[in-house]
């Protein structure tokens, strides 16, 4: 067989599987406590076997693109991703008072706002694609908040990523019942958590014995992830492209860590 016949097969094999390798994306409902829910979920069909499966937790806007856009994004490194849906079916909005109002119906009642997001995470264990052994969080912003309080409340998850979430300090009880490794990719001049707040969740965290780690990047406000956070007509919003691919590389290394055996 000649090196251009040779060539030509490797690169007909190699297209094949390209085009035959694709994120699939679906929307799920499911119900919680008398609400319908619908979250997002996104898979690579090429892998084979069981994939880890990430949890997806929403900004206080709600289910909208940019968090399907992020479960996209880890189906195409190889996770199985579910984007749950904390307020319910269509509850999306770009205005800050009533995205504020359907947070609070939720924040107010810990153990609430626990049990609605681990309704999710029971949607992503029953995936047939999900290695149930190996599952993660990560939020945006109410999100970010949303996977510390699901951390705290004893998930049975190796880690979990907060994205300019609400600093939460956990209590000795809760710090006992955490499994979960924990990010916080936090914003420096980020005017949703005052600089006392940070001390005050250093000091608790210190005190506990969970593994975690906070980075925090300079220069960058509230929503540095999010390309359409300068839209939103808020001051204290603000995307930071470079903290956004950071971000993004600190939690892949964190996976990296705590998911291994992908």
């Amino acid at each position: 067989m000649n090196r251009t016949l040779l060539l030509i097969i490797l690169i007909l094999i190699l297209s094949t599987g390209t085009a035959l390798a694709k994120v699939v994306s679906q929307p799920l409902s499911y119900m919680h406590d008398g609400a319908t829910l619908e979250g997002y979920l996104a898979y690579d069909d090429a892998v084979s076997g069981k994939a880890p499966g990430i949890l997806v937790v929403h900004e206080w806007w709600g289910l909208n693109d940019y968090v399907r856009s992020r479960a996209e994004e880890l189906a195409r490194m190889g996770y199985v991703a579910f984007a749950l849906d904390m307020y319910g079916k269509g509850k999306s909005t770009e205005h800050p008072d009533q995205a504020a109002a359907w947070m609070k119906e939720i924040n107010a009642n810990m153990d609430q706002w626990l049990k609605r997001a681990m309704a999710g995470l029971e949607v992503l264990k029953k995936q047939p694609q999900v290695d149930t052994a190996r599952l993660a969080a990560i939020g945006y912003c109410f999100g970010g908040a949303t996977v510390q309080v699901l951390a705290y409340g004893g998930a049975d998850l190796k880690g979990v990523v907060s994205f300019h979430g609400s600093l939460i300090p956990p209590s000795a009880e809760q710090a006992g019942r955490t499994l979960a490794k924990i990010l916080i990719c936090h914003g420096a001049e980020d005017p949703m958590n005052a600089p006392e707040t940070l001390t005050t969740y250093v000091n608790a965290m210190n005190a506990s014995s969970i593994d975690w780690q906070l980075i925090v990047y300079g220069g960058t406000r509230h929503s540095f992830t999010n390309p359409d956070a300068d839209k939103r007509g808020m001051a204290a919003l603000a995307y930071n492209p470079s903290a956004d691919k950071r971000s993004w590389q600190h939690m892949t290394y964190f996976f990296n860590e705590v998911l291994s055996g992908m």
